[in-house]
């Protein structure tokens, strides 16, 4: 939602020194005490890592990525941390080289293999593909878009919450994009499909990353056109209208676009 300082690059050898050190173990990310990334020196005594590489340049300074696996102990001063907890431990262009680096891990880690002949395939020395030797087939990083849409109805905005929220917390409507579709037709058949109505005056909110594994969020407005207001069994559990000033009673996350966009109308 906010640009930074960052120049994203790639290399498979990365310079062991580099400043901004990016360490995960399994999908965490590990900070000091001082919620501080660590530096290389933290990191020393632990064993070789399985993913170690270059991700890119923040403010003129090199952001190194390297993990591995959740079985992996700690050394005394440092901690996991799942990424969602991490905002607001962190600077927030931090985050954001964090949100990039946990895509970029999720992807080397689910490419180990060729997914054609299924030979155990390399890094690329200075672009973010893995190789396989045998057959040639390179995978490179994948996004999964997503749409948030905020329907509007006068004075209300539409609210839904899932099972699977905590209690109390409600978000706008959101679904991934199916193949061929555009973005404008996704959000007409999700809030069809999701909650029973119409909308229409489509207008662009902003994106965000959204690295769980890596989706990438497309945030619009809508009016409201008609249809009666009816929750998908199975996947909507309940949905509302607020009203200009009337808060749900939990909000998303704050580091997500959803929750700027319910604010943008709620305040």
């Amino acid at each position: 939602m906010h640009s930074h300082d960052f120049t994203p690059l790639y290399a498979s050898a990365p310079p062991l020194d580099a400043p901004l050190v990016f360490a995960f173990v399994g999908d965490d990310l590990i900070l000091t005490e001082a919620d501080a990334l660590p530096g290389a020196s933290d990191l020393a005594g632990l064993p070789a890592a399985d993913t170690d590489c270059l991700i890119g340049e923040l403010a003129g300074e090199q952001c190194r990525l390297v993990a591995w696996p959740a079985t992996v102990e700690l050394p005394q001063g440092l901690s996991r941390v799942n990424l969602r907890l991490v905002w607001g431990r962190i600077s927030e262009a931090q985050f954001a080289v964090a949100s990039r680096a946990r895509v970029l891990l999720a992807w080397d880690r689910q490419h180990r293999f060729c997914g054609v002949c299924g030979t155990p395939t390399v890094p690329a020395a200075h672009n973010a593909s893995r190789v396989c030797p045998n057959c040639k087939q390179s995978a490179r990083p994948r996004l999964s878009p997503s749409i948030m849409v905020l329907v509007h109805r006068g004075d209300e905005v539409l609210l839904a919450r899932s099972p699977h929220f905590k209690p109390g917390m409600y978000t706008a409507l959101a679904g991934f994009v199916e193949p061929g579709e555009s973005l404008e037709d996704c959000i007409h058949r999700e809030v069809m499909e999701e909650v029973g109505i119409r909308v229409n005056n489509l207008r662009w909110f902003g994106s965000q990353t959204w690295p769980f594994p890596n989706s990438l969020m497309l945030a619009f407005h809508a009016d409201y056109v008609d249809g009666e207001v009816t929750p998908q069994p199975g996947e909507i559990e309940d949905v509302r209208w607020f009203r200009k000033g009337e808060r749900p009673e939990e909000w998303p996350h704050p580091g997500s676009i959803s929750y700027h966009l319910i604010r943008s109308f709620l305040g």
